[in-house]
């Protein structure tokens, strides 16, 4: 279901303009629209009374938890079932915040990811998006959104800035606190700015070498870090909010002084938060995170000369939760679980 949809079901059940408002507001903060209705001192017809449990064990059912994996730090890692059977991840992260799916799989390809190597399986609705936000705020309080988790939003638009526009309104988030993460897209430069509500921006950096992000980001536009950087610069003047560049950490790939001093070069005198992020392991994947101290030397580095630098700790790391990492164990679970039930057949 679209969000859209949900308020023409309303309609058609009697909802007046203020009534529509206060059931989308309850749903989108995790509340039942009984409770908001009577805050607001607006009682549902009649058709809508008899039709609200339904229509709350159909919201109930677009974004509900499967499993949930604590981690040391208090964040928590949510596998997540959608109404179709499909899967995506969440993350409780801390400081009230939570990271969302945009699609079910991923088409970017990057190759230290396990989410895109099952591809691009389907687009999540707004109504999907914004019903992760819904379950994490029924679980705790939550004020900022990190459009992060599986899938690439620049590939489901429409959708994502549907769900930022509702979470920015009805959903009484703060526009800066609603953070669109994208590798880089043309089509993200122009329509950000053009929408009711602007998000912060995050851009998935992760080298200052062209042709090593080809490698590393094999679907990803083909946009040289150089003018990626400018694109987001731009951005960040028109909204006021520094950019967010994310660089994950891998060792003897991205980690050398070449890349430092290339890096410092790129963001010396721009309004841009560096996130190093060491790499979250995943079994059988070639690729290494670096020690500690030398990720911390990297931070040091760039923070001294001006770059304001940010070593963070991937959620999960101790849970062995890297995104795509729960929905894959969990898949390759019952591939297994098939193959001993044909076995026993046999």
């Amino acid at each position: 279901m679209h969000i859209s949809a949900l308020r023409e079901r309303l309609r058609a059940l009697g909802a007046k303009t203020q009534q529509e408002r206060l059931f989308v507001e309850a749903f989108v903060r995790g509340k039942t629209p009984d409770e908001s209705a009577e805050r607001g001192h607006a009682r549902f017809p009649g058709a809508l009374r008899d039709e609200l449990p339904a229509l709350q064990a159909e919201l109930n059912r677009a974004a509900s938890v499967i499993s949930e994996h604590p981690g040391e730090d208090g964040s928590a890692r949510l596998l997540v079932r959608l109404a179709d059977g499909q899967e995506v991840e969440s993350v409780l992260l801390l400081r009230d915040g939570v990271c969302v799916s945009t699609q079910v799989g991923c088409a970017v390809g990057c190759v230290f990811c396990m989410t895109g190597k099952s591809g691009l399986i389907r687009q999540l609705t707004d109504m999907e998006i914004v019903a992760q936000v819904a379950l994490a705020r029924r679980m705790r309080r939550v004020r900022r959104v990190v459009f992060m988790g599986m899938g690439e939003p620049a590939h489901n638009l429409d959708e994502v800035m549907s769900a930022i526009t509702l979470l920015g309104t009805e959903g009484g988030l703060g526009h800066k606190n609603l953070v669109f993460s994208t590798v880089g897209d043309r089509r993200v430069f122009e329509r950000l700015p053009q929408g009711p509500v602007k998000p912060a921006l995050a851009i998935s950096l992760h080298t200052t070498k062209a042709q090593l992000r080809e490698e590393l980001l094999p679907r990803a536009p083909r946009i040289a870090p150089e003018e990626l950087v400018a694109l987001a610069q731009e951005y960040s003047r028109t909204v006021g909010y520094p950019i967010q560049y994310q660089y994950t950490l891998l060792e003897g790939i991205n980690d050398g002084d070449d890349e430092l001093e290339a890096l410092e070069r790129l963001l010396r005198g721009q309004y841009a938060v560096m996130n190093f992020i060491p790499y979250n392991s995943v079994e059988g994947m070639p690729w290494r995170r670096p020690g500690l101290e030398r990720a911390r030397e990297m931070a040091r580095y760039l923070h001294s000369r001006g770059i304001l630098t940010k070593l963070r700790r991937s959620a999960g790391q101790d849970v062995d939760g890297g995104c795509g990492q729960l929905r894959a164990r969990a898949a390759h679970l019952r591939t297994s679980r098939r193959k001993g039930g044909d076995d026993k057949q046999g």
